[in-house]
């Protein structure tokens, strides 16, 4: 298919990889993102080779590398803090870095502007309100009382997908984990060039992402899934680091902005069914939302736009173009979500322990394999 009027809903990083993408194609895209705002909580991300491959393709590995911190192993400690294992992470991408910290606002910064200078139209505060599909199109009706047609619509609105809902509402809903995330930045120590990953009941890690900079990363158990009511989130985040490893209890006492903290609680999501209806199709959190123990939940969403964009261009219809494209990704984003969710559940008793070394060396051999 080529020249369509594509519809993308969601502003994210996986929504704008597949308007950058498609725009490469020769596609028209619009981009809706519900948020005026179109805010990003101010922490970092992990980007893993497979990313780094992927913004290559993208044409985008200067202006990422530019905003990001490189490296090129892991290291893994036990909770008395001795180092036990340094994993080395090959490069997929000869001449740069294995994988990259980046903090999240400017990785939308390098996904915004690109998307944009591709001819993308992005619209804030936005919402599909309604999606009238017919043989040749789907007109949707928006939220500022407008409407347009469109070729295919992509659903990139994340783990709560309005989207999904409304194509696929037996496709299932998320589920917590038992566990949450808890994020901060700090200043990044002299001599980290790795990332650190912490094992334990509380697991935890420490990801540079620019020459000053790092953050850091504990998920602990929340039986019963509480609420954390903003003030007050700095100390609840000491609390939970209180018998992690000393390098980490060491940086406790910076925690001390709670408008600094993330914290939120882990849900996973596997779409084992198709992963559209018609002309609309899903990608990234909206069909296979992962916890964050492999770092691939944004890895996944940009490959996810690629191989779409890569089918769209090889199918004379839609419905030849998704059936391709969900065949290409479910089992590579299967292992992602099945085995992040075996750390998590191993970490709080509801599995056996993961062995970190082993599961990280084996994600890297993985990931590594063409998309």
């Amino acid at each position: 298919m080529k020249n369509l009027n594509v519809l993308v809903i969601g502003g994210g990083i996986g929504g704008l990889s597949a308007a950058i993408a498609l725009s490469r194609s020769g596609h028209q895209v619009t981009v809706i993102e519900r948020d005026p705002e179109w805010s990003v909580y101010g922490v970092g991300i992990i980007q893993q080779a497979n990313v780094v491959r992927a913004m290559d393709q993208l044409g985008l590995l200067d202006a990422f590398l530019d905003a990001a911190c490189g490296f090129d192993a892991v290291e893994i400690y036990i909770p008395s803090g001795e180092r036990v294992a340094r994993v080395p992470t090959p490069s997929l991408v000869p001449g740069k870095p294995a994988n990259v910290g980046i903090g999240r606002r400017a990785l939308q910064k390098v996904l915004g502007e690109s998307a944009r200078a591709l001819g993308t139209d992005i619209r804030l505060g936005v919402i599909a309100q309604a999606l009238d599909e017919d043989d040749t199109g789907v007109t949707v009706h928006f939220s500022d009382g407008g409407g347009a047609r469109f070729d295919i619509v992509i659903g990139a609105d994340g783990i709560y997908s309005q989207t999904r809902t409304e194509i696929l509402p037996d496709s299932g809903t998320p589920e917590f984990t038992g566990q949450g995330v808890w994020r901060y930045n700090f200043p990044r120590p002299v001599g980290l060039d790795a990332l650190h990953v912490y094992n334990g009941p509380v697991g935890a890690g420490m990801v540079p992402m620019s020459a000053d900079q790092m953050y850091v990363f504990a998920t602990s158990p929340e039986p019963g899934n509480p609420h954390y009511p903003r003030e007050g989130l700095a100390a609840a985040m000491r609390s939970k680091l209180t018998h992690t490893a000393p390098q980490l209890q060491a940086l406790a006492g910076q925690i001390t902005d709670d408008d600094q903290v993330v914290y939120r609680p882990l849900e996973g999501l596997l779409v084992r069914g198709p992963w559209h209806r018609g002309r609309v199709v899903l990608l990234g959190d909206a069909v296979h939302a992962t916890t964050p123990h492999l770092g691939q939940g944004a890895g996944m969403a940009i490959e996810d736009a690629i191989v779409l964009a890569d089918e769209i261009g090889a199918h004379g219809s839609p419905e030849a173009a998704f059936v391709a494209y969900r065949n290409r990704r479910f089992e590579r984003c299967r292992y992602i979500v099945e085995s992040s969710l075996a750390i998590c559940h191993g970490q709080i008793g509801k599995g056996p322990p993961v062995d970190n070394h082993k599961a990280t060396a084996e994600m890297f051999a993985v990931i590594a394999q063409p998309i």
